[in-house]
């Protein structure tokens, strides 16, 4: 068995389930899984080639599904 480069990534349990379906949609849409491992509810050991682009789609995703209150009034 060949070892792979891992880091364990540390989150809460909403974050978590983000990850796991851009994990999803990565590996139906013709790429490849990051996941190695989902280990508990607040932790997963993902491949450390994909830790960088992972943390960056991530932040992409949470900004997307930010709620921002308007303030200017009509």
């Amino acid at each position: 068995m060949k070892a792979i480069k891992s880091v364990l990534f540390t989150c809460d349990s909403a974050v978590k389930q983000i990850l796991i379906m851009m994990d999803e949609r990565a590996s139906q849409g013709g790429g490849y899984s990051f996941i190695i491992q989902d280990l508990d509810d607040t932790h997963l050991v993902i491949k450390a080639d994909d830790e960088d682009r992972v943390r960056r789609e991530l932040e992409t995703e949470l900004e997307r599904n930010a709620y921002t209150q308007d303030m200017s009034k009509d």
